[in-house]
């Protein structure tokens, strides 16, 4: 049966790509697209869908209620992605973090309850499980409780308790998923990934924090979406899944040196600049909940997904170009600091 959806943020990274991949698995469906078009937001992501007859684009804030209820009385399911997402960001400008991550996403759910949206998704974060230890062999899980460390992960954590609070206290029908680092089609150049590859396409030494023995877990952004996808067809609400993609550790500094050899550049072009306050060391997600109780698996393993990645850049630099010169002041201010 068709329905309408109201996905937040969907012209930043995730949020794109869940689109075009909804729309394409679930074309008789509805997509309204809400997005503030911060500096991350881009709608050259979805000039593919940009005219398809059920695709709507609306410029607007999430905190702006006004704007929410006219959109939220046509909806079924809200797929909430919007958010600041950047820790480096929300250590320069907190106030931005806590007004849209926390402000907007409370008045999300105030219009959700007052128009009985069936189901409301929420996008969240490892980041707020906090940091593990390096070389231990535990893992987050949705039982693991929060601990957050940066003003980004502490916005997100406040969000995921609203949410869940929204359940039990009002019945709102919802689910969260707290996914680990994405990477892929689409990312903002800040990211580690997207800034390691386009550093490298035009041969400017490619920076890491610290000694870069930090690790992720790393999630391709097309199995978060099938992640999502099966979190929504479940019928499960009032459920947290963790979505991670990998099932051992790789730290950051093997992820760049994966980056350099698969573009055939030199070991030599990584360089080691002063590390990030407050930075978590490790982060790895176990996913049992989601493969056992959905049939959820990525479909890639991390070096298909880096190819996969790699090749995209190569093939849209006039993508991602335009993006690092409009934001040069950002990245020689956090990047070019070197020890």
């Amino acid at each position: 049966m068709a329905q309408t959806l109201l996905v937040t943020g969907g012209a930043g990274f995730i949020g794109s790509n869940f689109i075009l991949y909804w729309m394409e698995k679930h074309p008789e469906d509805k997509i309204i697209n809400l997005d503030a078009l911060t500096y991350a937001g881009n709608t050259a992501n979805l000039a593919s869908v940009e005219d398809h007859k059920n695709y709507i684009f609306v410029e607007g804030n999430i905190t702006d209620r006004e704007l929410v209820d006219r959109l939220m009385k046509d909806t079924d399911t809200v797929v909430h992605f919007a958010a600041e997402s950047h820790v480096d960001r929300s250590i320069l400008h907190p106030d931005t973090f806590i007004t849209t991550n926390i402000i907007g996403t409370h008045v999300l759910l105030e219009s959700a309850l007052a128009h009985t949206i069936k189901h409301f998704h929420h996008i969240s974060t490892d980041e707020v499980f906090g940091s593990l230890k390096l070389g231990d062999t535990a893992q987050f899980s949705e039982a693991t409780p929060y601990n957050p460390c940066s003003p980004y992960s502490a916005s997100k954590a406040s969000s995921d308790h609203l949410v869940r609070a929204y359940g039990e206290t009002y019945g709102l029908n919802y689910t969260i998923t707290n996914c680990s680092n994405n990477y892929g089609e689409y990312q903002f150049p800040e990211k580690l990934i997207p800034l390691a590859i386009t550093h490298a396409l035009v041969d400017k030494p490619v920076p890491i924090y610290g000694d870069g023995l930090q690790v992720r877990d790393w999630l391709y952004v097309q199995d978060h979406c099938t992640a999502i996808e099966k979190v929504l067809e479940s019928g499960k609400t009032q459920e947290t899944f963790v979505v991670g993609g990998l099932t051992e550790d790789i730290p950051n500094i093997e992820v760049v040196a994966t980056i350099l050899r698969i573009m055939n550049k030199p070991d030599d072009m990584l360089t080691h600049v002063t590390d990030r306050a407050g930075h978590d060391v490790r982060y790895s997600v176990d996913w049992t909940k989601i493969n056992e109780e959905l049939g959820w698996n990525p479909s890639v393993t991390f070096e298909e997904g880096m190819r996969k990645t790699v090749k995209w850049y190569l093939d849209n630099q006039d993508w991602w170009q335009p993006l690092l010169t409009a934001n040069k002041d950002f990245f020689k201010t956090n990047y070019s600091n070197r020890k």
